[in-house]
């Protein structure tokens, strides 16, 4: 079971870090192309500035449970140093659990806030729903909680381990 998960985990994480890196290209290229409409060819099309931050967004929260997954997004080093294994275990369920209360928060007000803002349209892409730039919060932490239960049932710490 814990091995299926894993597998499990290790592929949805991927899959979030390679959404997140396409959103990277999506945002570096529609920053070029607004470069060159705006300052070469003088005639700036704004509707990329919308376009670039929704995908700032979507890269930042599909990017998010590949750190968790390497436990550097909530690390307490110094007390985790200093522990013998027994409450290192405890300390990574402690954590663990608080990482995933604030996960769950996320992923139920940013659902919540996803739906209510489906109503307006994006500025400069009046044809496109608010929705999809605010689902990216709910999607992200699903994504985390994943992520979170992986580094809790195999805890990779790189930071720790090269910072000795």
């Amino acid at each position: 079971m814990k091995k299926t998960f894993l597998l499990f985990e290790h592929w949805t994480t991927q899959a979030a870090l390679l959404g997140a890196c396409a959103m990277l290209v999506v945002a570096a290229t529609l920053g070029m192309f607004q470069i060159v409409t705006r300052f070469v060819l003088e005639q700036p099309a704004e509707w990329t500035e919308v376009l670039i931050r929704f995908s700032l967004i979507w890269m930042v929260f599909l990017a998010i449970p590949a750190a968790f997954r390497q436990g550097a997004m909530v690390s307490v080093d110094v007390l985790y140093r200093w522990s013998p294994p027994a409450l290192r275990r405890v300390l990574d369920a402690v954590v663990s659990l608080a990482a995933l209360a604030l996960i769950v928060v996320i992923v139920w007000f940013g659902w919540d806030y996803a739906r209510r803002g489906g109503v307006q349209s994006m500025a400069g892409l009046e044809s496109v729903s608010m929705f999809w730039a605010y689902v990216a919060m709910p999607v992200g932490g699903l994504f985390s909680a994943i992520g979170i239960v992986g580094n809790w049932l195999d805890p990779q710490r790189h930071e720790l381990e090269t910072a000795q």
